[in-house]
């Protein structure tokens, strides 16, 4: 306290039914202050009138010393009258008394259909313009490499080719294997019934080379590779890597986004082929295996009266597909992704996502047009 400034002081007098407090001193928020309910304690009159007459400096601690005076009085009954006090110190307090409305309370109960359908249908025109526009960019980028206009590393492309090709080996192998053994057992169920057991390498060789061959090699890329292209680009974006690249001149389509499509859309019908020879090879050491008891040789033969070329080809236009859908969606969730550290998390989840989608629904699109087609 400086040497020129009064203490805060605050005295009550009781005139009969009036009681008179008289504020003075210097007031800081910092320093020592009355305290209004010390102030009046014991204190019973019907009006109170309170002087600031002899106030110095002051701050929101007189403001808070008039918003516990009124408060007190209110709760009383007591007539308050002010003298002398500061128009500032007495808005103040005022402004302390209002009471914040609480929020209103929604009561639970299911939302709007109509307007959750509508929200949901522009938001999903919104996204389908949003990967029709990727997809004519990529066009376009296409039409650059051939003219050699492009600005398209093959020594990238390369490197996601081993990434998404050569290092994806094992776990496609292994859950192809695992697939091919559950068929197998699954099938093994209904044909034994009627003593066809040498039907089972029918069933598993069709079903492996058709659909759960391209299939699960398709989903283990989309949680493996998707995952990862969405998080880097994610990641750059947050980064603004890729807005570097923009001023640089430097398409991030030809750069970021081709050679990983062109990577996932080479390298998934080798790996849809090579999970056929592991979901086959799983189907044979079930159908070897008591109480099958199928030679190997004999179930080669078997499956070979049922599964053809054509067959084949089936299930490598599908990989080849589902390469190119999942390299499209994980590149766009990754452009897509907000500038944050969570940006990168959500990609990535929202790649898997959109991918295993993109998978199923066109799947179920080329089982009906193979089926016109008699393939």
């Amino acid at each position: 306290m400086s040497p020129t400034e009064a203490p805060a002081s605050a005295d009550a007098t009781l005139d009969g039914d009036t009681l008179t407090v008289r504020v003075g001193g210097d007031w800081r928020i910092t320093q020592e202050h009355p305290d209004w309910h010390k102030t009046v304690a014991g204190q019973e009159p019907k009006r109170v009138r309170l002087s600031g007459r002899e106030l110095g400096n002051w701050d929101s601690s007189l403001a808070l010393f008039l918003h516990e005076a009124r408060s007190w009085s209110e709760a009383h009954g007591i007539a308050l009258t002010m003298e002398a006090v500061p128009d500032g110190a007495d808005k103040l307090a005022r402004l302390l008394g209002q009471k914040t409305a609480p929020p209103a309370q929604q009561l639970p109960g299911l939302p709007d259909l109509v307007t959750a359908l509508g929200a949901a249908t522009v938001k999903l025109w919104s996204e389908i313009k949003d990967l029709a526009n990727l997809v004519g960019e990529c066009t376009y980028s296409m039409g650059r490499f051939f003219r050699g206009q492009a600005q398209f590393r093959w020594r990238d492309c390369f490197s996601e080719m081993q990434q998404c090709g050569a290092m994806a080996l094992p776990i496609v192998g292994l859950i192809s294997f695992l697939v091919g053994v559950t068929l197998a057992y699954t099938g093994a169920i209904v044909v034994r019934q009627y003593g066809g057991d040498i039907w089972i390498a029918d069933m598993v060789g069709l079903a492996v080379v058709r659909e759960m061959g391209p299939m699960m090699a398709a989903i283990v890329l989309a949680g493996r590779t998707g995952a990862a292209y969405a998080a880097t680009l994610g990641n750059m974006q947050a980064n603004e890597e890729i807005d570097a690249l923009e001023t640089l001149g430097v398409s991030p389509i030809d750069f970021l986004v081709m050679p990983r499509v062109v990577a996932l859309f080479c390298m998934m019908p080798f790996l849809a082929l090579y999970a056929d020879c592991l979901g086959i090879l799983g189907g044979m050491a079930i159908a070897a295996a008591p109480p099958l008891n199928i030679p190997p040789n004999l179930y080669w033969a078997e499956m070979q009266t049922i599964v053809d070329l054509s067959d084949i080809n089936t299930g490598v236009i599908k990989a080849a597909i589902f390469g190119l859908l999942i390299g499209l969606s994980s590149c766009w969730r990754g452009l897509q992704a907000e500038r944050s550290a969570t940006g990168a998390g959500q990609a990535a989840t929202a790649a898997v996502v959109t991918s295993i989608l993109l998978i199923i629904v066109s799947d179920s699109i080329f089982a009906v047009i193979f089926n016109i087609l008699g393939w």
